[in-house]
């Protein structure tokens, strides 16, 4: 979602064993005792996001998580569904697909009490899209006119305006967009917080806007503690239409999400939104029908860093595609995942459907176990570049050192080389995001997408397109752009998805990443809470859970 949770990206949850470890919660474990369930207050895991919230800097899960609590844009999706349906949006017209004119719905307020108006969105955009802003979803304003002028692509080029062209404020509750080029579904994306707007008290006190977030949504920041968690209350200058049912939310950080499972077992914590893989062959038993196991738009992935020159060279190609045909997916999401993951065959998710772009064959022999065939692609390729691959990973949150390490153990028998593939595991999420984003990573990477909106474009735009906001490989290819933008640009439905698709199988050809498995949303909750659902995201749907 970043992005790509844009999309974004993922953390996911940890395997290992039962015992306990370090955990949040901190000095807060003590007042969560206090005014947790008993006082209204939801209880859920967390992990620090990589980077202040920011909504148009926010593009991992878990500061997207946030976000979707204390935000509300033109458009929002239908938890169960993932339709965009339309939220401060009263209208939305256009003749041409390409100018857009938006109508606000009246009475809404951020939470500090302030209107939400049309210059509340056209500022928030202009910022977001600015170069000397630096925002990591600042890809996602590209396609608005002006775009090019206030964050030019040049390496070192200095904005030559400090707005779009493309954004005019009409009166009070009425804002235009004209975008570069025709685009039949870019309203869709509207939901993405990034596009969230955002009140004057962010321009005027940038740095304590930061420290204490103000959005419009049904929650508001109280307190934030950086390796605690965050403490959230009801915003009671909500607009929408559903308030939430409970009085509150804390967010506590874990560094082991095993501790948190353990602590929703004895209802020291409410919600746990995605069980460690070493917990799911007797999560059932243990929850007793408080497991929640079901499809998200959810994919994992491996990245190549392309700005290496070992990755990248014409002959790797071989090398990256018969790395994919050595990893045994089958074997892997059988064993370690029980079956809650699909092995993959192509880089979007069944949640979209065969309608939406989803396909069971386009990556075809490319995500096939094939020990023979893999060995003699790598071979040609010139064997893994530097003679070793390492592959990273957080392992904070995720369940990633075991499946690293099954993907590793592939690769080697595949290569009869114990030494072929090591795994390097990066302490924190936030750490290992920051090393992404450097471009430091020294090898390949794992790149877990939960889609920002339920488009297939979700699931191409942002990580493949050439300086896309999430495409962190640094992949480039002009052919696959092309493509890209007439997809956007078509208004049938069905020969849109044939172009998007067209441009997916340049990726399986060029293969700047592998398509690893589905993951399907999975999380448990304790016998004090009740109506816990997670959305079509995988994320809880935190204003609808009540408490006993």
């Amino acid at each position: 979602m970043r992005g790509a949770k844009s999309a974004k990206w993922v953390a996911l949850a940890a395997v290992v064993a039962m015992a306990a470890t370090a955990c949040g919660g901190g000095d807060d474990d003590k007042d969560s005792k206090g005014e947790g369930s008993g006082g209204g207050i939801v209880r859920a895991s967390w992990t620090d996001p990589q980077n202040p919230l920011e909504p148009s800097n926010t593009n991992e899960v878990q500061g997207g998580k946030v976000l979707d609590m204390i935000f509300r844009g033109l458009m929002e999706y239908d938890p169960k569904t993932g339709e965009a349906k339309q939220a401060m949006a009263e209208s939305i017209e256009t003749k041409d697909q390409q100018t857009f004119t938006f109508k606000l719905k009246k009475g809404w307020k951020f939470s500090d009490g302030t209107p939400v108006t049309a210059k509340s969105y056209v500022d928030a955009w202009n910022y977001g899209a600015h170069i000397d802003n630096k925002q990591l979803n600042s890809y996602f304003f590209s396609d608005i006119e002006g775009y090019d002028d206030v964050h030019p692509a040049e390496e070192g080029a200095k904005a030559k305006a400090e707005t779009m062209s493309g954004l005019k404020v009409v009166d009070e509750h009425t804002f235009t967009v004209k975008l570069k080029e025709k685009f039949s579904t870019w309203p869709q994306r509207l939901g993405y917080k990034a596009y969230s707007p955002l009140p004057e008290a962010f321009f005027k006190d940038h740095d304590g806007w930061l420290k204490k977030p103000v959005g419009n949504g049904p929650y508001k920041v109280d307190s934030y503690k950086k390796g605690t968690g965050m403490k959230l209350s009801v915003n009671e200058s909500y607009a929408g239409a559903e308030k939430p049912k409970n009085k509150g939310v804390e967010l506590k950080v874990y560094t082991d999400f095993n501790t948190a499972y353990n602590e929703v077992m004895s209802g020291d914590l409410d919600v746990l939104d995605d069980v460690p893989a070493g917990q799911l062959a007797n999560v059932e038993q243990d929850m007793q029908g408080r497991y929640i196991n079901q499809p998200a738009g959810i994919i994992q992935a491996i990245t190549f860093p392309l700005y290496d020159k070992g990755w990248s060279s014409k002959k790797a190609v071989k090398v990256r595609q018969g790395i994919s045909m050595a990893i045994n997916r089958e074997e892997i999401t059988k064993t370690i995942f029980q079956n809650t993951r699909t092995p993959a065959t192509d880089f979007t998710s069944p949640v979209l459907g065969a309608a939406g772009g989803y396909s069971k064959d386009i990556c075809g022999e490319f995500c096939t176990y094939n020990p023979e065939k893999a060995k003699k692609l790598i071979q040609e390729g010139g064997g893994i570049p530097g003679g070793q691959m390492v592959l990273s990973s957080n392992i904070d949150t995720g369940s990633h050192k075991d499946w690293m390490d099954a993907v590793c153990n592939s690769i080697n028998k595949v290569l009869d080389d114990k030494d072929a593939c090591r795994v390097n595991p990066v302490g924190t999420f936030a750490d290992f995001r920051d090393q992404i984003t450097k471009d430091q990573m020294k090898g390949p990477f794992r790149s877990g997408w939960q889609m920002d909106y339920p488009l297939i474009d979700n699931f191409l735009t942002p990580i493949y397109k050439t300086g896309g906001s999430s495409n962190d490989g640094s992949y480039s290819n002009k052919e696959f752009d092309k493509l890209i933008d007439k997809a956007n640009a078509e208004a049938d439905t069905t020969k849109a998805i044939k172009l998007y698709q067209d441009a997916e199988k340049i990726l399986f050809q060029d293969m700047p990443g592998i398509a690893l498995w589905y993951q399907n949303g999975s999380g448990a909750y304790s016998d004090k809470v009740d109506n816990v659902a997670l959305d079509a995201f995988s994320v809880p749907v935190f204003k609808d859970i009540t408490v006993k």
